[in-house]
């Protein structure tokens, strides 16, 4: 497996929504950098951190302790995170954790926005 991931915040078009994408593999060599956008994100409190993980293709135990963190702070705000998740061996991976009733996980950035 190679350690990379790309993470870019775009513009969700609708005021106090921010967006996370990520791309690639997040493990314990980039969670580091998701944990730092994450908490910059949160920091801004939002009133819902969208993170869209339609293009990860791997997440081990860092990187859901990093998504853990991340609702945790933005729930303690009064704000909310939504997982965008498509691919079923990622969404397996939140059902055999639990962490799928932690999340509200969905399909589309638009479906988040909406739930």
């Amino acid at each position: 497996m190679s350690s990379d991931a790309s993470f870019e915040v775009t513009d969700s078009g609708h005021p106090g929504v921010a967006v996370l994408e990520v791309r690639g593999e997040i493990d314990v060599a980039t969670s580091p950098q998701m944990r730092d956008q994450l908490g910059e994100m949160v920091e801004h409190k939002p009133e819902l951190l969208i993170v869209d993980l339609t293009d990860v293709s791997f997440i081990d135990s860092t990187g859901l302790g990093v998504l853990v963190e991340a609702v945790t702070g933005a729930r303690a705000d009064g704000g909310d995170l939504r997982l965008v998740v498509t691919q079923p061996h990622i969404i397996k991976l939140f059902e055999l954790t639990g962490l799928d009733t932690v999340f509200s996980v969905v399909s589309s950035t638009s479906e988040a926005v909406g739930s």
